[in-house]
């Protein structure tokens, strides 16, 4: 396939390059910076500037552009970064897409989201039906979702990844906990009792290549594992894997202190399941969370292809 790719310097896109390349994939990246290579070409989402031609003919779009929502603290200025990141860069490409003949449009657009959208659903089990809950990251995933209709009502088959927390010790969410854990102060958060709906970083790519070929699938799809645990259970587990106690508990308010306003986020419970991959017959070669953190953690390190 010839796949144009948005959002690929970033920890999931940089996986999925190699992952892609290895496929045999013929791979175009979109870079807001001068192109370093005859594989890339600038655009710029904040001023809807995508060249069309670079788009047409393609098989398939995906997007993975956006801001880290953990990166920084988050100031009114961030929200907004976080925000315009994610909108802007659907909106341009999705435009795009639907400003070109029908004959050059690609086939499909996988566009990244996030279980954000389902904001705090406590012991709730919820899947792709599920309406949008409530908070910032709710917000966020409700119009960048609404970001990818052009592409739609224009006829493109839309995949919308609503991605939990991808486990792999080189990003996401395990890699900044690992060390305070390997010293003996891994520390559950708050009461321990929220749900988080975890996917290991080869699951990931693994459910992207088959909603990649899967032509009868379509909307929103929860790319999560399908067993998802409570942090408690989540850090005695990595602490067993790490054959480190894992005994502290760092209360709410000291993460409030430390995080501001994105501790709410992180201290909502989110038991989100895999619907939509579940009822396709996708495959997890980690289903549950013991075996994802021995693949992860005794994986050969990851080298992004430049």
């Amino acid at each position: 396939m010839r796949i144009v790719l948005a959002g690929a310097s970033g920890f999931l896109g940089r996986s999925l390059v190699d992952r892609l390349a290895a496929d045999g994939h013929q791979l175009t990246w979109l870079v807001r910076r001068p192109p370093a290579g005859a594989d890339q070409v600038q655009w710029n989402p904040s001023a809807g500037a995508l060249d069309p031609a670079v788009l047409a003919g393609a098989d398939a779009v995906i997007n993975l552009a956006g801001a880290g929502v953990g990166d920084k603290r988050w100031t009114d200025a961030y929200k907004r970064v976080i925000r315009s990141s994610r909108v802007d860069s659907t909106g341009t490409i999705a435009r795009t897409i639907a400003g070109l003949p029908p004959a050059d449009r690609p086939a499909a657009l996988l566009n990244s989201s996030a279980v954000g959208w389902y904001g705090d659903t406590g012991d709730t089990e919820v899947t792709e039906e599920a309406p949008a809950g409530d908070g910032f990251l709710a917000d966020v995933c409700r119009v960048w979702e609404a970001a990818t209709r052009p592409a739609e009502d224009a006829g493109v088959r839309v995949v919308r990844l609503r991605t939990g927390l991808p486990l792999d010790r080189d990003g996401g969410l395990l890699k900044p906990q690992l060390l305070p854990f390997r010293l003996g102060a891994g520390a559950r958060l708050g009461n321990g009792r929220q749900w988080m709906p975890w996917i290991s970083l080869p699951d990931w790519l693994s459910a992207v290549l088959f909603l990649l070929d899967r032509s009868d699938l379509a909307g929103p799809v929860n790319v999560v594992g399908p067993a998802p645990v409570t942090n408690a259970e989540f850090t005695r587990e990595l602490g067993a894997a790490l054959h480190r106690p894992a005994l502290l508990m760092l209360p709410g308010v000291a993460l409030r202190i430390a995080l501001g306003e994105f501790a709410g986020e992180a201290l909502r419970s989110q038991r989100v399941l895999p619907g939509a991959l579940r009822r396709a017959g996708f495959e997890w070669a980690h289903p549950d969370l013991p075996s994802a953190l021995r693949a992860v953690l005794h994986a050969e390190p990851a080298t992004a292809q430049t």
